[in-house]
């Protein structure tokens, strides 16, 4: 088994054929083929189903996969820090919740380091595929969150996937809005005042359930809800129609505009989760490229620094 063939089989699982792998491998079919077919004769397993629609993972090939990823990415890590790669760009990807604050973060880590000798990859996405990028080794790491409410299921979740939550901040409740909202005036604002507008969520997909959501107080009684799958639509509604989203307060003027604000919300007594603790995830014994540590320490800065002045 060589590190090339540990490339060409992860290829051609995201191409989803050896064709458009070949393509992107500039490697000529043939040649895949055969590198794959002693691959897999020398492990004994079957890693690809051939069909005339292209190829599939089989159960084996699934899980080889997944290791594999690790293997490159540790592999590349150390051409990063010891070896000379002739002008190969290196690669570094997160995964994250809909966070301006992450992007920002992602924004600074990419002019500090240019896009000439990096290839940079970020990802907003639900909750659940921020955890699966980061198993796979799709990406680095991933941003979310846990709170009270959430943490139990999504630790276990976790430690199934052998990875770990790194906490940076510890939030309190806020209800996200623009400017001209009927309640923008209020210093705070309590569950009964939201009653007449639309809450605003992010979409979890088919498999999504409360625990996945990526806004706190999910599991309570909106009269009224519209979902969206990314950031600019949420922002459209906000405007449109007066909606609102309850957030950790920590939003970014520079990307999202100033015609938004983040007033504190009054939770009930009783109320569970209404407190986040924003951080990131990482595979377990693995060591972090120094890109990783870098975006980490710029997102730490970040958050800090915003909680500082507001």
């Amino acid at each position: 088994m060589t590190i090339q063939q540990l490339r060409y089989a992860v290829t051609i699982s995201e191409a989803g054929s050896f064709n458009k792998a070949s393509e992107r491998l500039y490697v000529a079919q043939p040649s895949l083929t055969s590198a794959m077919q002693e691959l897999e004769k020398e492990l004994e397993v079957t890693l690809f189903s051939r069909s005339g629609r292209g190829v599939a993972l089989t159960n084996d090939g699934v899980e080889f996969i997944h290791y594999a990823r690790q293997v490159l990415q540790q592999y590349d890590g150390l051409l990063e820090r010891f070896g000379k790669d002739g002008g190969r760009k290196k690669k570094f990807g997160i995964s994250t919740q809909h966070y301006s604050f992450a992007v920002k973060s992602f924004v600074e880590l990419v002019r500090q380091f240019g896009t000439e000798e990096y290839e940079f990859a970020i990802r907003e996405t639900r909750t659940r595929d921020v955890i699966d990028d980061v198993f796979a080794g799709k990406s680095e790491i991933g941003i979310l969150y846990l709170s009270d409410f959430n943490r139990k299921p999504l630790e276990k979740l976790l430690r199934a996937n052998q990875l770990e939550f790194h906490p940076l901040a510890a939030c309190e409740a806020y209800v996200y809005l623009w400017k001209g909202h009927p309640l923008a005036g209020k210093p705070s604002i309590r569950f009964a005042d939201l009653a007449d507008y639309p809450c605003l969520s992010f979409e979890q997909g088919a498999a999504g359930s409360f625990y996945y959501a990526e806004e706190i107080l999910s599991t309570a009684e909106y009269p009224r809800t519209i979902k969206a799958t990314d950031r600019a639509t949420m922002l459209n509604l906000m405007v449109g129609l007066n909606g609102y989203t309850l957030c950790s307060g920590v939003i970014c003027e520079e990307l999202n505009g100033p015609e938004y604000l983040a007033i504190p919300f009054e939770a009930e007594e009783d109320a569970v989760g209404s407190r986040m603790e924003i951080g990131y995830i990482s595979r377990k014994n693995m060591i972090l490229s120094d890109l990783a540590e870098r975006y980490i320490h710029e997102l730490d800065r970040y958050l800090k620094q915003y909680q500082q002045t507001h």
